[in-house]
């Protein structure tokens, strides 16, 4: 149960960012927003690409903010698989009351989860959840500002223009890019082979039977 679990909380990240609330009977749809050639995240070679027609029945504004939220939540998610297979680790215990320590973690996307004790890994669910919610600081920016704008006002981290919207397309495309690969990571396990190196590693090696 434990297992099944995990695996649903882990692939919650990349499914996500495709999803958006559902209308309840009665709601009026949301006037939706059009995008157009040279907008932020609209970019070649697909350019306005909406096979399944959301973008005219959609709150647009929504998907953008959730795309771009799992998209750094993917990046963060990808270099965190690369340092724990180099075996970077925190010093100390990750559960003193359990007697583990962050050097006993293994480092299998869904093995260090399942390895972690089961408060541990409610904590990480809550989290979790209440960012998948709305409830949490990564989410209360304004409704009438820029989607991904958690900064403010007060953080302006690129005063020219053009080098703004240069700076967020890549953001962009390196969040959908992280987020195809974290998913790639985990079909991989999934599969029975390395996250990283499902061919058998560097050094060339087999890789494990699947069947």
């Amino acid at each position: 149960m434990k297992s099944t679990a995990v695996v649903a909380l882990a692939l919650l990240e990349s499914v996500n960012a495709f999803q958006a609330p559902v209308l309840t009977p009665g709601t009026r749809a949301v006037t939706a927003t059009m995008f157009s050639e040279g907008d932020i995240g609209v970019l070649p070679p697909l350019g306005v690409y909406d096979p399944l027609g959301l973008i005219s029945t959609k709150d647009m504004r929504r998907f953008e903010v959730m795309e771009i939220k799992h998209g750094r939540a993917a990046m963060l998610g990808f270099l965190h698989v690369v340092l724990i297979h180099a075996g970077a680790r925190f010093p100390g215990y990750i559960s003193p009351s359990a007697g583990l320590k962050f050097a006993d973690v293994p480092s299998g996307c869904f093995a260090s989860l399942e390895a972690l004790p089961t408060a541990g890994w409610l904590q990480i669910m809550t989290v979790t959840c209440m960012m998948e919610t709305g409830y949490f600081l990564f989410e209360a920016n304004d409704p009438n500002g820029e989607p991904g704008d958690i900064g403010g006002p007060a953080w302006v981290r690129y005063s020219d223009k053009a080098t703004k919207t240069f700076k967020l397309n890549i953001e962009r495309q390196n969040g959908r890019a992280a987020m195809l690969g974290v998913t790639g990571c985990l079909i991989h396990e999934l599969l029975g082979v390395d996250a990283l190196y499902p061919t058998g590693g560097m050094g060339g090696d087999a890789p494990p039977a699947i069947f």
